[in-house]
């Protein structure tokens, strides 16, 4: 069990077996990266810093994000992996797919958060 200070929630982690990736397919969004995080993807995939971005990112506003792949009614991550339901990068995955569920986001919003992943109990 995981549990972060100010949050009112616990997030099981062994629900991600059983998920299915939830929390990287769905609705359309935007997963942003940080500098560092595109140049250690890029290093990951031996791809300069350019080609990194070229592939598997988009421009929004003065930020880059992951592009998005269709998946079944929906959308998926670029990274994520239809076939095992897994994220094909997860040990460089950015802060912000690390840092899920406990986004101040979801302290008001915890009917949406319920709906996206199974693994958190209030």
């Amino acid at each position: 069990m995981i549990y972060e200070k100010g949050f009112t929630y616990y997030f099981d982690e062994n629900a991600c077996e059983k998920c299915g990736g939830k929390c990287c397919t769905g609705e359309s969004g935007y997963i942003f990266l940080s500098l560092d995080e595109m140049r250690a993807l890029a290093s990951f995939f031996s791809l300069s810093l350019d080609e990194f971005k070229d592939k598997y990112c988009i421009k929004v506003g003065l930020r880059y994000s992951l592009k998005e792949k269709s998946y079944e009614r929906g959308l998926a991550c670029i990274f994520f992996d239809s076939a095992s339901k897994k994220c094909s990068v997860y040990e460089y995955r950015p802060k912000q797919c690390r840092t899920f569920p406990f986004w101040d986001y979801f302290k008001t919003h915890k009917k949406e958060l319920e709906k996206e992943c199974i693994g958190v109990h209030f």
